[in-house]
């Protein structure tokens, strides 16, 4: 039984996956709960790298868009219509966020396999060990930035994120902050409102005080090495690049 919170990362690919990477997807471990968040395209064949479908014990979404979702739909099927289904599995998504993945399939179809648990960003809500507090993040659609807390340690998660005052409450003092790094140094001007830089990722988590800053959501292609550079000009070590199968504990 992992005691400790711990981060183990699926896959942390901007957009669409690649040969080598899924997109977000994150397990988030403490006193033998298991949490999913933000299983994006292809997470679940990683997630099978590290337990079965039944050893979920709950979901939590950031936002609404595949690349933080898609996955749910496999996930749900695979409790859902094996031969002996487990209990409904809780998934949390900001009001709406969940209605594209879960309408692949006719509504009775997956009746059984989860009870949906929609919040609004701002919400506290308590989910297993962890204590859940959100914030809305400025994207493209409503997105809950999330800070899990056990009495021990604080993750925080940005979800898909532009610029925010609230980024550095979110991150404030947090043992690891998983942010947000599209780009490296400059957003495209029309995107610039709802997307973050790995230098914007630096600044914020020197200005939070975190611990240790782990970047995702890059996009495809981007050299790891120009990204950890950019952030690093704010935020020294540790600080490191969402890769498949990294663990942290915290």
């Amino acid at each position: 039984m992992v005691r400790c919170m711990r981060l183990t990362v699926l896959g942390g690919c901007g957009a669409w996956p690649t040969a080598d990477q899924a997109c977000s997807g994150y397990l988030v471990e403490h006193e033998g709960f298991r949490l999913l968040v933000d299983p994006g395209y292809a997470s679940l064949p990683r997630l099978l790298r590290h337990g079965t479908v039944d050893e979920v014990d709950a979901v939590l979404l950031s936002h609404g868009h595949p690349d933080h979702c898609a996955d749910l739909n496999p996930l749900l099927r695979a409790r859902g219509l094996s031969d002996d289904p487990p209990p409904s599995l809780p998934v949390f998504a900001p009001h709406g966020a969940a209605d594209a993945v879960l309408a692949l399939d006719k509504p009775s179809m997956l009746a059984g396999a989860y009870e949906l648990r929609e919040f609004t960003p701002g919400d506290r809500m308590g989910i297993g060990p962890f204590t859940a507090d959100t914030w809305l993040l400025p994207h493209f659609v409503p997105n809950a930035g999330i800070r899990l807390a056990t009495a021990d340690a604080v993750l925080a998660y940005t979800g898909d994120t532009g610029p925010s005052p609230d980024i550095e409450h979110l991150a404030a003092g947090a043992d690891l902050f998983l942010s947000e790094a599209t780009y490296v140094e400059k957003v495209p001007e029309a995107d610039e409102p709802y997307l973050l830089t790995a230098r914007l990722a630096g600044r914020y988590a020197h200005q939070a005080g975190a611990a240790r800053l782990l970047l995702t959501h890059l996009w495809p292609g981007t050299d790891p090495g120009a990204a950890l550079e950019a952030a690093g000009e704010a935020f020294a070590d540790p600080l490191d690049i969402a890769a498949p199968d990294l663990v942290v504990d915290l």
